[in-house]
């Protein structure tokens, strides 16, 4: 009888970049769709734009919760495939299921029902038409939640067994069906923002209903959502998935606040200093993207190997991810670094601006190639170790002492202006990096348990 190969053999050269490289479309993707929104949008006016704009940002605290708890349940479910535990695997993935959505409709009924005080209070008082359209999208996005953490949670299981095409694949499906129905609704029927909000949320429908199916009805599988409707709570399961996905919904919410209080120093420089903060941070999510895919297939890879109890092979293969997304993020940050005076001069900016822009994208280009791989793609490998809270609790110290008070600091006490944040943001990804790194050297992760039962 033939043998089954270890973890480290199952995720060889060949595996690895077959994960890796729908993660990295699919991630593109979303950057260059959301673009594509935002173009069609401006068309309406820039009420409309201003709108959309404070709903997005509305939406990214909200949809958190239900996102790191996508992070969890991959965790918990690549472990049980890692120990080739498929009933419990296939228990696990439903269990994500349930949570997820049972958390996404309280966030629905909070976006939908205190949609204007909502807004309110985020910003203020804010223009009467930009009101109106602000709580036009807030409503119908908020009615999408159920459906985006469902297919949230559905790409995240597929992921989990090493799949990332199948997700790509529906993500490169809905985005095309959205800029469609995103030109029907709003140039075609004259719409405006009530046609991109339909358009957002029939998109999320089809994603998470054809996601879902396929889930559903794949019962042979090491993960499936067969007998999904015949609900069975287990709350030890749910207790591991909340135990990773909770600390890493609290860190994406501190990281979000200390993000809006850092960019609004900007404001106080005027309206070159804005800008040039705007035009680097559209230039900036190119590089993020592909770092977030090297981020979600070290959770997988990392949760696997450590799932069948191969400390050694999560050590090695943690190495190899690292190694190759070092590599891939200093040859983009040096082409980015060679490239910028034309990158910037894509966009119709004054001379100050342009300059400020430069300065910004060199800070920016050294302290991605140097510390954000150890401290944005490391941490993913702890927490699938099941060390999430010490991965908070260094992300959240690090913001508020290191990025957001050194920024304050560094702008207005040492007089360094708007330089002085993204100097804080390089210091930011320096402690983090530091902190993340000795963690796992010294090994104190492999004490941790994600599946207590």
């Amino acid at each position: 009888m033939k043998q089954e190969p270890t973890i480290a053999e199952r995720w060889n050269n060949r595996a690895l970049f077959g994960l890796l490289w729908p993660l990295m479309v699919e991630q593109i993707l979303l950057v260059a769709m959301g673009a594509a929104d935002t173009v069609m949008v401006s068309y309406v006016g820039e009420f409309a734009v201003s709108g959309v704009n404070i709903v997005d940002n509305i939406n990214s605290l909200l949809i958190i919760a239900f996102t790191a708890l996508s992070t969890g349940g991959a965790v918990v479910v690549s472990q049980y495939i890692g120990r080739r535990d498929y009933k419990n695997s296939k228990v696990a993935a439903k269990q994500l299921v349930y949570v997820a959505t049972a958390v996404s409709l309280i966030m629905m009924l909070t976006a939908v029902v205190f949609r204007r005080p909502l807004i309110g209070l985020l910003y203020g008082n804010v223009a009467d038409d930009v009101m109106g359209a602000a709580s036009v999208y807030l409503l119908f996005t908020g009615l999408s939640y159920p459906f985006l953490a469902l297919y949230t949670s559905c790409a995240a299981l597929f992921r989990a067994t090493g799949n990332s095409k199948i997700p790509m694949r529906i993500s490169l499906l809905v985005n095309v069906l959205s800029v469609g129905g995103n030109v029907v609704l709003i140039f075609g029927l004259g719409l405006g923002v009530l046609g991109a909000a339909v358009s957002t949320l029939v998109s999320r429908i089809i994603a998470a209903a054809i996601a879902a199916a396929m889930l559903y009805r794949n019962r042979n599988s090491n993960v499936s959502l067969s007998g999904l409707f015949n609900v069975l709570i287990v709350g030890s399961m749910i207790k591991n998935i909340c135990n990773v996905g909770v600390p890493g919904a609290v860190e994406s919410s501190m990281f979000m606040v200390g993000r809006i209080l850092t960019q609004r120093i900007f404001v106080f420089f005027g309206t070159a200093a804005m800008a040039a903060n705007a035009i680097t941070s559209s230039i900036n999510s190119l590089s993020f993207m592909p770092g977030i895919a090297f981020g979600i297939a070290l959770t997988v890879v990392a949760g696997q190997c450590i799932g069948a109890g191969d400390y050694a092979a999560a050590k090695k293969m943690t190495a190899k991810i690292m190694k190759l997304a070092y590599g891939f993020l200093f040859a983009l940050s040096a082409m980015t670094f060679i490239f910028m005076d034309q990158l910037v001069g894509l966009f119709n900016l004054s001379p100050e601006a342009h300059e400020l822009a430069k300065s910004f994208l060199r800070i920016h280009c050294v302290s991605m190639a140097l510390g954000w791989s150890m401290s944005f793609i490391l941490p993913n490998a702890l927490r699938a170790a099941g060390d999430a809270r010490y991965v908070m609790i260094v992300a959240v110290v690090s913001m508020w002492t290191v990025r957001v008070s050194a920024a304050y600091f560094l702008v207005f006490a040492l007089g360094m202006g708007p330089r002085g944040v993204l100097l804080a943001m390089a210091a930011d990804f320096a402690v983090r990096g530091v902190s993340y790194f000795l963690r796992w050297i010294r090994g104190k992760w492999k004490e941790k348990r994600v599946i207590t039962d």
